[in-house]
């Protein structure tokens, strides 16, 4: 177990280039790609119950006794999003789009702030007391506002029958919260504080192996479609400068530089992850092509505002509770 530990404690000192490199790999390994793809659900689950097992308690109750910031970044991390994809859908006539990215489009705005955002801030060391508040309690209401939001969006019903939809991400998201209170309860949160490096390492295999498994079909799309491929990553990444844009200025009367910086960070990389993974065999090849571009902002974003983030870093981490 100490040689497993020491494995993943020596990825997660490099979490953010781990990341980088993932995806590329999952390029790289285009005939492991549709094998893997059933372990889609799987490492968002194991992802998702890792960030809640993580949540330092004594700071989110700090936040919450004083909740603005934390109300302010949960209406923000659930509005924004809408509101960008529903002004974008809006300028954009819908015909012009391919209808799969006009549903990739949607799944961004319905779905909750990326479950990685805590983790990456935590690699980069910047407090993320409010984004990890903010995004538990946004990624446990998902499964009630997510189908709601994707239909309004669509302007008629979703590929999946809204009560299912529902129905699905209580049990991925319900199930990986009741999984983290079971891991916390047996291996207590001082010693997952004392292992916090090797936790990175292990959110970077998870990302390994995510991106093996999104990458199915990306390869032969670049081959056979790059003009589309080239136009879904331009979207893809210019929602996600978007969302740090909008963030960094809008929110600059209630909210302090790192908190602003890291909502920016959560506004437009989403967990499409849940919902690609609830909508299962109905999402569309397209959407899924969509879906799987967009993990290129999320898996390189982190090396790229690394220069950046410094400006918000602190020396020490919180002590162990």
């Amino acid at each position: 177990m100490q040689l497993v530990l020491s494995a993943l404690a020596l990825l997660g000192r490099y979490g953010t280039q781990g990341f980088a490199l993932s995806i590329f790999m999952g390029l790289a390994l285009p005939q492991f790609a549709a094998a893997a793809r059933p372990l889609l659900p799987i490492t968002i689950f194991l992802f998702v119950a890792m960030t809640f097992a993580r949540a330092d308690l004594a700071a989110l109750k700090a936040a919450l006794i004083r909740p603005k910031g934390v109300i302010v970044a949960v209406l923000w991390l659930t509005v924004a999003p809408i509101a960008m994809i529903a002004v974008l859908l809006a300028v954009i006539p819908r015909e012009a789009l391919d209808p799969g990215l006009v549903l990739g489009l949607v799944v961004v705005a319905a779905s909750p702030p990326i479950m990685s955002g805590p983790a990456v801030a935590m690699m980069l060391n910047i407090p993320p007391t409010v984004l990890i508040a903010s995004t538990i309690i946004t990624t446990a209401a998902a499964p009630f506002v997510a189908p709601p939001v994707a239909e309004w969006l669509l302007g008629g019903p979703a590929p999946l029958d809204t009560t299912v939809l529902m129905l699905r991400l209580l049990g991925l998201i319900g199930g990986a919260i009741v999984l983290a209170v079971v891991f916390r309860l047996i291996v207590g949160y001082r010693r997952i504080v004392a292992h916090k490096v090797s936790l990175d390492g292990f959110g970077v295999v998870m990302y390994f192996l995510f991106a093996i498994a999104a990458m199915d079909g990306v390869t032969n799309a670049f081959m056979t479609r790059p003009g589309k491929v080239l136009l879904f990553l331009g979207v893809a990444f210019g929602v996600v400068l978007a969302g740090f844009v909008l963030a960094w200025f809008v929110l600059k009367p209630a909210m302090g530089a790192s908190d602003r910086f890291l909502m920016g960070y959560g506004t437009g990389q989403r967990n499409m992850g849940a919902l690609i993974a609830a909508l299962g065999a109905a999402t569309p090849e397209t959407t899924f092509l969509f879906f799987a571009l967009a993990q290129f902002p999320i898996y390189l974003m982190p090396q790229i505002i690394k220069p950046l983030a410094r400006r918000f870093a602190v020396t020490e981490g919180p002590p162990p509770r």
